[in-house]
């Protein structure tokens, strides 16, 4: 997955939400390629092929150009409801969906934000956070059927262990900086998960 904006289009003016957005992905291109402490507004209006007054008038912080860069690349990964049947199955499905996705930033993240999470006093926990919204209301649809169904005891479904498949998905990526195997994934799934939600 090329986790870098595209470059810009040229030969036009752009307004509003489409400038807005240019912008946006002119910033993740510089996170990417330079981290926090290389980005600066000059630099991003360059790739998006505007001017810094541009990017002026829209964010008076690069902190929070930067937060609402990576809240953007993060809705790129949207997750399909898989709708198997089955909580493990779901489960699984989820897991490789994000996989990719958690490996590419978890690499932006160790490498790239230590100078963001300083100078905004924040930490990758308040990133996590930020960045959970319509990703975490499909897990919970998934875990919500699967009560339905019976499959699992409500009483064991604690906020920690609904979680804890894609924590340990998190975790190896951070560790590891790649996705993990699908017979990792698996492993989880069928030795950790199920076992303490049956």
């Amino acid at each position: 997955m090329d986790l870098a904006s595209e470059p810009p289009v040229r030969g036009r003016r752009r307004h509003g939400a489409e400038l807005e957005g240019a912008l946006l992905d002119a910033a993740w291109g510089e996170l990417v390629e330079r981290g926090y402490s290389g980005l600066t507004f000059e630099s991003v209006a360059q790739r998006a092929g505007t001017s810094r007054p541009v990017v002026n008038r829209r964010w008076a912080t690069k902190g929070a150009l930067v937060q609402d860069a990576i809240l953007r690349a993060s809705d790129r990964a949207v997750l399909t409801d898989p709708a198997t049947g089955s909580l493990r199955e779901d489960t699984i499905d989820l897991l490789e969906q994000l996989n990719v996705w958690f490996a590419g930033f978890a690499a932006i993240m160790t490498a790239q934000l230590a100078a963001y999470f300083d100078e905004l006093g924040t930490s990758p926990a308040d990133l996590r956070e930020m960045l959970t919204g319509s990703r975490q209301s499909v897990i919970e649809t998934v875990l919500q059927r699967a009560i339905d169904r019976g499959e699992i005891d409500r009483a064991k479904l604690t906020p920690r262990i609904a979680g804890l498949p894609y924590d340990l998905l998190r975790h190896e990526a951070i560790m590891n900086l790649r996705p993990m195997s699908s017979e990792s994934i698996r492993e989880v799934v069928d030795t950790i998960f199920m076992p303490l939600v049956r």
